[in-house]
């Protein structure tokens, strides 16, 4: 019904998992090394895409040792990954996580450093939805 998986070109990834049996979050860490300038906003790699219901989302907020630790946040404060961006053509569904270095200084996490949790929910239409289609691409695809 719901889960992760090792994205297609990745290898040696640790699935998100719950750190506790009351954890409400499924910690993502990074596949490999990543460095952020001050200001700068990159996507991290986590080499992991997640399988859900169509009426499901996952939602990935930052750890909250993110800022305090590294001086790092999610800029749009919480990502979207919706069931379609599962197995999409582009770049079949992996997991990248936008973050922005807000510090003076020059940051660089190393594999497998956890930066967010996710969080599966369901959600509600309006009465008058009327969406149609599928998503053909990856990362930042919907409406192109």
């Amino acid at each position: 019904m719901r889960g992760f998986e090792i994205a297609k070109g990745f290898k040696n990834i640790t699935l998100p998992k719950r750190g506790t049996s009351y954890s409400a979050g499924y910690d993502f860490e990074i596949c490999e090394a990543f460095t952020l300038n001050p200001g700068e906003i990159g996507l991290a790699k986590t080499g992991v895409k997640a399988y859900m219901q169509n009426d499901e989302v996952l939602k990935l907020y930052p750890r909250s040792s993110l800022p305090t630790k590294f001086g790092l946040t999610i800029p749009n404060s919480v990502g979207i990954i919706d069931s379609d961006y599962y197995s999409n053509k582009t770049n079949d569904g992996a997991i990248f996580i936008q973050l922005m270095n807000f510090t003076n200084q020059t940051v660089t996490l190393e594999k497998g450093t956890r930066i967010a949790q996710g969080i599966f929910t369901k959600y509600l239409l309006s009465d008058d939805d009327n969406a149609e289609g599928f998503r053909n691409g990856g990362f930042g695809s919907t409406g192109h």
